[in-house]
Order: C-alpha cells, then sequence, then structure tokens
C-alpha cells in the first residue's frame, strides 16, 4: 500500500516507451510525412523507428539516472526476442516494465480472444525469460484495449492497466473477473501527438507541462495523474531528450508534486 502525499495533488509519472513492429510491418506515421502506397514496406520508418532499441532508449535512461527520478517503462513484448539486453539494463536500473503488447501493429481490439491471449502469453514468457518477472502493468498500441483485454490481464495476474482516459486519478475497474486497477493514462504532455501528429515544435513539450504545474491550482482538481512520457525512438534523439531533461527539471523544482510512477499510484488503492 502506498500512501499519496497529502500536500502533493498533481502525481507526475515519467515513462519511456520502448516499442518494436513486426518484421513485415513499419510505423504508420512517421518523419517523412507522406505515407507509401499500400502494400510497399515503409523502410525509411522502420529504420527511424529502430533508433529507439540501438541509441534513444539508453540516451532517456542516462538522463534519468542523472537526474535521480523514478520512472515507468512499458514495452513491446517482441523486444524480449530482438533486443533482450535492453530490458536488462532497464530492470537494473530499477524501473518497472509494463507490457506493451506483443508489437506496435497488432493492436487488440482487432484481434481475436484465442490470438489476444497467445500475444499475452508469449509476451509474458518472454519478459520472464530476460529478467525474471512477469509485467504487472500493461498498456495497448494506441491505448485500444479489446473488450476481452480486462479479463485477459487479470486471468495473467496483472496489477494496473493504463487503456484508460475517462478520469483523473486510479480506480478499481468494474468487471466480474477480479481485481484490477485502472491507472489513467495521459496524453498532454506526450511526444508522440504533439511532436509527430500535430507537428509541434520540440519545446511545446516543456511549455505545456510548465502551464499545467502552473495553472494546476486554480483547476480545482483535488488530485490528479499528469504523464510526461516519451518514445525511445522518438524523443530519444538528442532534441528530445533536451526537453526530456529540461521537464523533469521543471518538476523537481515544485514542492507540490508527487514524482511517482504507474506502479505506486496502482499501489494507493487497498
Amino acid at each position: 500500500m502506498t500512501d499519496w502525499p497529502d500536500d502533493k495533488p498533481l502525481a507526475v509519472c515519467v515513462n519511456v516507451m520502448c516499442e518494436m513492429w513486426t518484421d513485415d510491418s513499419a510505423p504508420g506515421l512517421g518523419p517523412m510525412g507522406n505515407p507509401l502506397a499500400k502494400g510497399h514496406l515503409d523502410t525509411q520508418a522502420r529504420s527511424w523507428a529502430e533508433y529507439g532499441m540501438t541509441t534513444g532508449a539508453y540516451r532517456l535512461l542516462d538522463i534519468v539516472g542523472e537526474t535521480g527520478v523514478p520512472c515507468g517503462t512499458y514495452a513491446s513484448g517482441i523486444i524480449t526476442e530482438k533486443y533482450p539486453e535492453l530490458l536488462k539494463r532497464i530492470d537494473s536500473d530499477g524501473h518497472f516494465i509494463g507490457a506493451h503488447a506483443w508489437a506496435q501493429n497488432i493492436i487488440p481490439v482487432y484481434q481475436d480472444r484465442a490470438d489476444e491471449e497467445a500475444d499475452l502469453a508469449r509476451g509474458i514468457e518472454g519478459f520472464k525469460s530476460v529478467f525474471g518477472k512477469a509485467p504487472r502493468g500493461f498498456i495497448s498500441p494506441r491505448g485500444t484495449p479489446s473488450p476481452d483485454t480486462v479479463e485477459l490481464l487479470i486471468k495473467y495476474g496483472f496489477k494496473w492497466h493504463s487503456d484508460h482516459f475517462d478520469r483523473d486519478v486510479p480506480y478499481f475497474i468494474d468487471n466480474e473477473y477480479g481485481d484490477l486497477v485502472a491507472v489513467p493514462f495521459t496524453t498532454e504532455v506526450n511526444d508522440m501527438p504533439l511532436y509527430i501528429r500535430y507537428g509541434n515544435e520540440p519545446e511545446a513539450f516543456t511549455r505545456i507541462l510548465e502551464r499545467i504545474l502552473d495553472g494546476f491550482v486554480d483547476t480545482h482538481t483535488p488530485r490528479a495523474i499528469l504523464d510526461i512520457t516519451v518514445h525511445a525512438h522518438v524523443f530519444g534523439r538528442p532534441f528530445g531528450a533536451i526537453e526530456l531533461r529540461k521537464s523533469i527539471e521543471a518538476v523537481q523544482a515544485r514542492d507540490d508534486v508527487w514524482i511517482t510512477t504507474h506502479e505506486e499510484l496502482a499501489d494507493t488503492l487497498k
């Protein structure tokens, strides 16, 4: 059981997303902007995404380590086969590794129950083989679960699920199968929508964060979660790493913020 500090109404979580695609797929959004014709593999986007595994994640982990903040990560299950050394580094640094489905191009809502369960089980076994532990938290690619996801997560012993955007604070998910905590995921300070989808300059990441920090007290919000989320293949590059450091420093400069993780937030509920 973890207690949410009474004098810190805003819980800030730093998240590093480590994502991979299957060999026959590539990110749907990339820096070139113009999608290729249907039926052609976007080799540029694949190479761009691979940067996260070879370089970007390590840079972000170094910055998190230097600033001394707790950090959460979510990783595609396929990474257990392709880049197990990265997962070992994350675990040795003391960060939790949550499951992020098998691959970014496999979205649970598109799968039938048997395929979703098989991919979930395969990922769990992969994580256990790499660093000896099963993940306790889960978030889907695109944050889009299937109608079966909650039941499957309970079946496989998960503690929390972050495919939820409907409240400010954690809550138990209403279901007939067992206990599973929803840890709501926020997207206001997230490199994917801000930089890739909407084309903002990198500085918008820190600027929006600072505006939320400065104005939160006037929003009449007793408690809320705010995620600072970076993707290893996007803000793992120098321009994004600069903003991650600035954002962490902006949070550390305040005394009314609880710097925590989804794992701790899940444990605030009895």
